[in-house]
Order: structure tokens, then C-alpha cells, then sequence
């Protein structure tokens, strides 16, 4: 794939975790967490998805699914986005493969002070987070951005249908978090914002949409994401429903 010739001219970066590493490393998956910063959340709801990142990272089955990969550890960012051209990393690269790691960057994620972000500029935000994936100081397996969010893409410079189709280009992976406000139903008769998130922002092999029914459940299928993500699963994967190991 294009993005792995890229990723060997890329220069070196300090990974934020406990465990040091060097340019290159090689990882089984590179996850970029994409997470709505976006005016139509208060701080109050800002802090639960942050809170629930953390509670993700750090929960046992998603640690279990690390340990599931051949080299046991994945690369790990954390962006906010909003505004046209304003997505932020807030985390840069840090290597989880143990608890003590897991937690060093779930305490960073909970340490850093909110960008500053207005609107939602989903498009801008996926190719902020593609030119992470392609200067990632290590070497994965896969490639996936999360985005998550309440709003469809509606003030990007470069919309979310074309950005998305340059990530899956190089071989990048986008899965969504569709955080539900009301009750609106898409044509399939689904949740809209899931039905939009289907059509314009994910990507790639394997991509997928879940819902959060509010942000209170953020951080239920935050988790439920992670784990299959990381272990390179689907929501309607046989190997999870039967109990198996992830």
C-alpha cells in the first residue's frame, strides 16, 4: 500500500507512553481517535467523552484484545475536531501494550485542556488524522481513524466523502461513533445521523458504524468500538457473538 512506502520516510516522533519506542516500530494496528470537540457540546459532556476514552483504553477486554495481536501492542493518537481546518492533536503517538501504558495515556488524554472548536468539519478532521497515519513513527499491521460525533459533516474544506476516499486509498480504515440527539429516523428507517455516517464518512475494509444513544453511552460503545477495532473485528462477527476471545 502507498501509506507504508510514506511511513519509512517519515521523521521521527516522541511517543507519549510509558513504553519508549523507537522510529518504525512495528505495531498491529496505528488507531487515530477522532472525537468531536465541536460547539454543540458543553464541558459537561465533553469531560463524560473523555472520561470515556479513558475507561476505554484501560478496560481489560480492550487490553485483551491487544494481546490477541501477534505483537501484542498497538499506536495510539487522540485528535479533537470542529471548526473548517482546526482538527488538533491533542495526544500525539503513544505505544499501549500493557496496563502501565494504557493508563499513561488515558491520564494524558484526561490532563490536556479542550481545543479550542466551533462547527463540524468532519472532512477536515479525516484528512488531519490521514497525515497522522502517514507520519506514524512505527509500522502497522492496519490502519484505522475513529471518528466520533453528533452532527453530519457540514463546514469542512475538504468534505468528508472526498477525504474519506483518500484514506481508503491508502489503505486506511474509518469506523464512527454515531452520538444519537434525537429520535430522526433515515430512509432504511435507522438512526440518520448512523445512515449518514455510513454514506459519507466511513471507509475501508471492514468499516462500520456504531451508536451511542446519548452521551451518557459514550463510553459503552467507545469501548465496544475499541475491542473490535483493535482485534480486527465487526459488529456482526461470529468469533465475538459465540463468547470467543477477541
Amino acid at each position: 500500500m502507498r501509506w507504508f512506502a510514506k511511513l519509512a520516510a517519515a521523521s521521527c516522533a516522541t511517543l507519549l507512553a510509558a513504553s519508549s519506542a523507537s522510529a518504525q516500530t512495528p505495531v498491529d494496528t496505528a488507531l487515530v481517535l477522532v472525537v468531536d470537540a465541536s460547539g454543540s457540546i458543553d464541558d459537561a459532556e465533553f469531560r463524560l467523552q473523555k472520561e470515556g476514552i479513558a475507561l476505554a483504553v484501560t478496560d481489560e477486554r480492550v487490553l485483551a484484545a491487544i494481546q490477541s495481536g501477534p505483537l501484542q501492542r498497538i499506536a495510539i493518537a487522540y485528535v479533537e475536531w470542529g471548526g473548517p481546518g482546526s482538527a488538533r492533536t491533542v495526544v500525539d503517538w503513544a505505544i499501549v501494550e500493557d496496563a502501565d501504558s494504557a493508563q499513561a495515556f488515558a491520564q494524558s488524554v484526561l490532563a490536556a485542556p479542550r481545543s479550542a472548536q466551533t462547527y463540524n468539519a468532519i472532512g477536515d478532521a479525516i484528512a488531519h488524522a490521514t497525515a497522522m497515519l502517514r507520519d506514524c513513527p512505527c509500522e502497522p499491521g492496519r490502519a484505522v481513524i475513529d471518528v466520533s460525533g453528533d452532527n453530519p459533516d457540514n463546514r469542512s474544506h475538504v468534505p468528508a466523502i472526498v477525504s474519506r476516499e483518500a484514506a481508503a486509498a491508502e489503505g486506511i480504515t474509518i469506523n464512527a461513533l454515531a452520538i444519537l440527539q434525537s429520535d430522526a429516523l433515515g430512509p432504511s428507517g435507522r438512526p440518520l445521523l448512523v445512515e449518514n455516517y455510513e454514506s459519507e464518512v466511513i471507509a475501508g475494509p471492514g468499516a462500520f458504524v456504531l451508536a451511542a444513544q446519548d452521551r451518557g453511552d459514550f463510553a459503552r460503545a467507545l469501548l465496544q468500538k475499541m475491542v473490535l477495532e483493535i482485534a480486527n473485528r465487526t459488529p456482526g462477527d461470529r468469533r465475538l457473538a459465540s463468547g470467543s476471545r477477541p
